[in-house]
């Protein structure tokens, strides 16, 4: 068989999960918090038909080989960490991390450990515990859930303290700090859906721990209160990408065509 119909069939493959992730970059364009992804292809192994040759002074020259490529394969499917768009929303509990870092939060059902987030549409609950948008319980920076009970009044300031605001206007207690996650590796979290991420083998597992904002030391992010990060997805580029894969789909097709109608020629030999 010829090796170009394997080429297209390795082509298409390629741009069919180029075009997988495209999609989803667009379904999530409105999704706080939310990390564009991208696919990087490489080539496979290529075919060697002829070795190169040593130039000899005066007697020969060199020779190049002579080598056919057998496709393309996807090399990697990237997380993009930029930032998104700042959102004021004036809503008190919504909060943005300006820099790097990601909030530490317990889904409903986790007793241990904790995930991560950008997303930072967070609310109080009856229990006035600080909790995501499924019911996960918010961590501080000492790795607790945050309660808001009691409190009638409060502030979020830039380094992640929640202060109490006292009937006559003056400041309170400090009731704790938000918690973020610096991630060495923020590619090599693993997505779990809801707008969190987990650490894995890739992503400085052993050295996650929850800090405070705006660290000089680890370099984590402040926080804006009463703003959300939203999605870093740009349509203009996504579309632009469409299209690439789009045609590059059609001209891998075209080439197991093109392979079909001459494997059709040779069958034609014999009459």
């Amino acid at each position: 068989m010829l090796r170009s119909m394997y080429s297209g069939v390795s082509g298409m493959r390629g741009f069919q999960t180029k075009l997988d992730v495209i999609g989803n970059n667009i379904a999530n364009v409105n999704t706080v918090g939310f990390k564009a992804g991208r696919v990087m292809f490489q080539d496979i192994l290529s075919q060697t038909v002829s070795g190169a040759s040593q130039a000899e002074d005066g007697v020969r020259g060199g020779k190049n080989a002579q080598q056919i490529g057998l496709g393309v394969t996807v090399a990697s499917v990237d997380t993009l960490h930029t930032a998104g768009s700042a959102m004021t929303t004036n809503v008190p509990t919504d909060l943005r991390i300006d820099g790097d870092g990601f909030f530490a939060v317990r889904p409903a059902g986790m007793e241990d450990g904790f995930y991560l987030t950008r997303a930072g549409n967070f609310s109080v609950d009856a229990a006035g515990q600080l909790v995501t948008a499924d019911g996960g319980l918010v961590l501080s920076s000492d790795g607790e859930p945050i309660s808001l009970a009691g409190v009638n009044a409060y502030s979020i300031g830039k380094n992640g303290t929640i202060v109490g605001i006292n009937a006559d206007g003056t400041t309170g207690d400090e009731i704790a700090t938000i918690g973020v996650v610096q991630v060495q590796n923020p590619n090599g979290l693993e997505k779990m859906g809801a707008n969190l991420y987990r650490s894995s083998v890739n992503s400085n597992v052993e050295e996650l721990a929850i800090g405070v904002p705006g660290d000089a030391e680890t370099g984590t992010g402040t926080i804006v209160a009463g703003q959300l990060e939203m999605s870093n997805v740009d349509l203009t580029s996504e579309f632009t990408e469409m299209i690439v894969a789009q045609r590059g789909f059609q001209s891998n097709s075209r080439i197991i065509t093109t392979s079909d109608e001459i494997l059709q020629e040779l069958v034609n030999l014999k009459r």
